[in-house]
C-alpha cells in the first residue's frame, strides 16, 4: 500500500478548462463572469440574501465582525474548540472573546450555556458547525432575539450541509464559507459571506471593495466609484472562482463520493464502537451532514498518540485537531473561559481525523480500518 495522505485538494476535471477560459477573457482579478457564477450558485445552493466569494474564510469572518459593527470593549460569544480565525476576526476589532463549553456529542458549542454568559457587553455569538453537523440554530437564535444579538455562523466547514433542511450560514445574520484546499470544495484559499439581511448588502459589497462603492459604479447605479466605508481587498481572483466553479456547479459529484467514504468508515467501524474501544462521529437527527470529515474518538491522549504513531508507521497520515484556544497565549490575552471546561479539552485530546477527500479508494479505507482493528489487536 502506498502511502495514504490525510487530504488531497479535490479537482474533478472542468477546473483546467475553466481557468483557460477565464484567462482567455483577459479578466483574471476578481468580479469577473466565474465569481459572479459562484456567487449566484451559492446564493441558490443557500436561499441567502446574497453570496459574495472572498479571498478566505478568514475575511469572510473578517467581513462579518465589521458588519456587525464589532466595537473595542465588546464581547462575543463562542467556542474554544475551533481554528483561531473564528476569534481573530473579532479580536481584530477590539472585542474580548468569551468561549464557553462543547457538547460533547457533536463538538458544537453547548446551546444551553450561552445565555449564562452574556453580559451588557455581548454583541454576538458565533457558533461553529463543527464537521459539518449544525448547532442547535434554533435555540441559539432564539436567545440572540431576546438579547438583541448578532449570529454569526462559522459555516467554514459547512457546505452544502443544513440543520432543518436549512443550509448552514443562511440562519444567522451572517454565514461564512471555507474553499481551503482541505474543504469539501476548494480553491486553493478561498471563502465567502452570506448576507443573510437584505439591509446589509449594500455594505457587504463595499467592505469587500476596500471601503468603495465600486459595485455600484460597474451596475451604472453612479458615474464614478469612491471610498465610503472602512474595509479591505477581501475580493477573490478569478482564477481561483474558475477553479471553484468546475465543483460547485454540481456540487453532488464531490459530496455523493465523500458521503460514500463516509458511510463506508461509518459501517466497517461500527463493531469497534460496539465494543466501547472507540466512539464515532454523532449526527442528530435534525442535521444532513456533509461528509466533511470522519473522525473517531479515543481513550485519552495517550491512546491517541500511540494510534496516530501506529498508522504513520503503516503509512496512513491521521491527524488530530484544534488545540482549545482558551489554552493559548493569545487565547489567555485576548479571551476568558466562562463556566467549566467539562468538555472541550478532554474531547479535544480524545479525537482523531482520519483520511477524507474527494477520490478516496474502497481500498485506502479498508486498509485504514484493518490498520485501527490492528492496533487494538481485534
Amino acid at each position: 500500500m502506498n502511502n495514504i495522505s490525510f487530504n488531497v485538494p479535490p479537482f474533478i476535471g472542468g477546473e483546467e478548462n475553466y481557468i483557460m477560459q477565464a484567462i482567455a477573457n483577459h479578466k483574471i482579478s476578481g468580479d469577473g463572469e466565474f465569481t459572479k457564477k459562484c456567487n449566484a450558485k451559492l446564493e441558490d445552493m443557500t436561499g441567502t440574501k446574497k453570496a459574495l466569494i472572498t479571498t478566505s474564510g478568514t475575511a469572510a469572518l473578517e467581513m462579518a465582525a465589521i458588519l456587525a459593527d464589532i466595537q473595542p470593549g465588546d464581547e462575543v460569544i463562542m467556542p474554544s474548540y475551533t481554528f483561531v480565525s473564528t476569534a481573530n476576526a473579532f479580536v481584530l476589532r477590539g472585542a474580548k472573546i468569551v468561549f464557553i463549553d462543547i457538547r460533547p456529542d457533536t463538538l458544537n458549542i453547548d446551546e444551553t450555556l450561552i445565555e449564562d454568559a452574556i453580559t451588557p457587553k455581548t454583541k454576538a455569538i458565533v457558533p461553529v458547525h463543527y464537521a459539518g453537523v449544525g448547532c442547535e440554530m434554533d435555540t441559539i437564535c432564539d436567545i440572540a432575539k431576546r438579547h438583541n444579538l448578532c449570529v454569526i455562523e462559522d459555516a467554514a466547514q459547512g457546505v452544502n450541509a443544513f440543520y432543518k433542511g436549512r443550509a448552514l450560514g443562511s440562519i444567522g445574520d451572517f454565514g461564512c464559507f471555507s474553499f481551503h484546499e482541505t474543504k469539501n470544495y476548494s480553491s486553493g484559499e478561498g471563502g465567502a459571506i452570506l448576507v443573510n439581511n437584505e439591509k446589509d448588502v449594500e455594505r457587504a459589497e463595499i467592505i469587500r471593495e476596500k471601503g468603495t462603492n465600486r459595485s455600484k459604479f460597474f451596475r451604472g447605479q453612479v458615474d464614478k466609484y469612491t471610498w465610503v466605508d472602512i474595509g479591505s481587498s477581501y475580493l477573490q481572483s478569478e482564477l481561483n472562482c474558475a477553479y471553484l466553479y468546475a465543483q460547485i456547479e454540481n456540487p453532488e459529484v464531490i459530496n455523493n463520493d465523500r458521503m460514500r467514504s463516509w458511510n463506508m468508515y461509518n459501517e466497517l467501524l461500527k463493531p469497534l464502537a460496539d465494543k466501547g474501544v472507540i466512539e464515532l462521529p454523532f449526527i442528530p437527527d435534525y442535521c444532513t451532514r456533509n461528509a466533511h470529515m470522519y473522525y473517531i474518538k479515543v481513550k485519552d491522549i495517550a491512546e491517541r498518540t500511540r494510534l496516530l504513531e501506529y498508522m504513520k508507521e503503516n503509512k496512513i497520515l491521521a491527524v488530530f485537531h484544534y488545540i482549545p484556544l482558551h489554552t493559548s497565549p493569545a487565547g489567555q490575552k485576548f479571551g476568558r473561559f466562562h463556566g467549566e471546561d467539562k468538555y472541550t479539552t478532554k474531547e479535544s485530546e480524545r479525537i482523531i481525523r482520519l483520511p477524507m477527500y474527494y477520490g478516496l479508494s474502497k481500498k485506502e479505507i479498508e486498509y485504514i480500518v484493518k490498520t485501527i482493528y490492528s492496533f487494538f489487536n481485534l
